[in-house]
């Protein structure tokens, strides 16, 4: 097997050109100055453009069939996810406005009820004050007419005994002067005489 001299033998990346001025192998590396930038040489456009196409056209092909589908299916979920959350919160603020407006209801419900059983109670008291006034007035009543009776038939009961007093008294005076006894009639006629002047 033959040696390989590092100094003579190429090493296997190595690009060799022929110098015709020098005559001799140089070595120029793979990254070297050699050759233009690949997509500016000409006879590469063609392939290029094909791949281009290629390339545009399952890109277009898997936006079209997968991402935007997607896309498309995620965006039309949230937008009904948020329909649907729209739609809850307005049946739940209606429910809401229900309940409130069914609450102001009862409330006025009881304050005319409360109302109510204060008037009723304000007249019932009434009613039976009236009612304790009126029977109390014709007690008082009934007590001053028995009381003016009483007193009417003990002034005549007086009266009474103040007529037969100034009687027996006028009489007695009359015997005493006169030394007679006057007569009943005269008497009394005497007596109606003074009493009418009184």
């Amino acid at each position: 097997m033959a040696e390989h001299h590092p100094l003579t033998t190429p090493s296997p990346n190595a690009d060799t050109k022929i110098d015709p001025h020098a005559g001799a192998h140089t070595e120029h590396p793979s990254g070297g100055h050699g050759g233009a930038f690949p997509p500016f040489e000409s006879h590469t456009f063609l392939s290029q453009l094909i791949w281009l196409a290629l390339a545009f056209g399952l890109l277009y092909y898997l936006m079209a069939k997968v991402a935007l589908p997607r896309i498309e299916s995620i965006l039309h979920d949230r937008s009904n996810r948020l329909a649907a959350d729209l739609d809850e919160a307005q049946r739940m603020k209606s429910e809401a406005d229900a309940a409130g407006e069914a609450y102001e209801k009862s409330l006025r419900e009881a304050q005319a009820k409360a109302q109510a059983i204060a008037q009723e109670t304000r007249n019932a008291l009434s009613a039976e004050s009236d009612a304790k006034r009126k029977a109390l007035e014709a007690e008082l009543n009934q007590k001053l007419a028995a009381s003016e009776a009483t007193i009417r038939s003990r002034t005549a009961e007086a009266m009474g005994n103040v007529r037969t007093i100034a009687g027996e008294t006028a009489s007695a005076i009359v015997e005493r002067l006169t030394g007679t006894a006057p007569d009943t009639a005269s008497l009394d006629r005497a007596l109606d005489r003074a009493s009418l002047a009184h």
